[in-house]
């Protein structure tokens, strides 16, 4: 397996400074969705927003589903970055195919897929897709609100994030 992702880490002379960063990198595997959901809902409720990982569990799930579906290429690895500001969460999600952009797609009753960049932009207060020399990286934000911050001792357990279902039931059914 080779990286196709360059190094992620925040460059420090960048204006935005982060509060807590996380970049993993996965094999272009089904198995490796769940396990990048899982780590980013572990992330978002370890960093002190625990209303907040059910919403950044199911973007980080949509980000990487498309990846693997339109963007990996064989023994070509992905990158999950989280990060957190004083104001916004962002999982952003880079594959090695920077000649396939995403665009949301109209979807009817009976189509399998192309709801996922629909429920990405119902959740994300923003998002957007950055070309690079090799691959891409398509990110999402919430924005979270300085008020709402929990305790780090808040912590929930994985069965226990909650998650909209509205944008569930919305998404299924078109």
């Amino acid at each position: 397996m080779t990286d196709s992702c360059p190094p992620g880490l925040p460059n420090p002379h960048d204006r935005r400074r982060y509060d807590h960063y996380d970049a993993v990198t996965y094999t272009p595997y089904p198995i490796n969705i769940p396990r990048a959901r899982r780590h980013v809902a572990h992330l978002t409720t370890t960093w002190g927003h625990p209303h907040s990982a059910g919403d950044a569990a199911l973007l980080a799930s949509e980000l990487c589903t498309n990846a693997l579906l339109h963007g990996c290429l064989r023994d070509r690895l992905f990158r999950v970055e989280t990060s957190l500001t004083g104001n916004a969460l962002r999982v952003a999600v880079t594959d090695p195919r920077g000649e396939r952009l995403p665009y949301p797609q109209t979807s009817t009753p009976d189509d399998q897929f192309g709801r996922g960049l629909l429920i990405v932009r119902t959740l994300a207060a923003r998002w957007a897709v950055e070309k690079l020399t090799v691959g891409k990286t398509v990110w999402a934000e919430l924005d979270i609100p300085k008020n709402q911050r929990s305790p780090p001792h808040a912590e929930l357990k994985a069965s226990e994030i909650p998650v909209d279902r509205r944008i569930i039931a919305t998404a299924s059914a078109m």
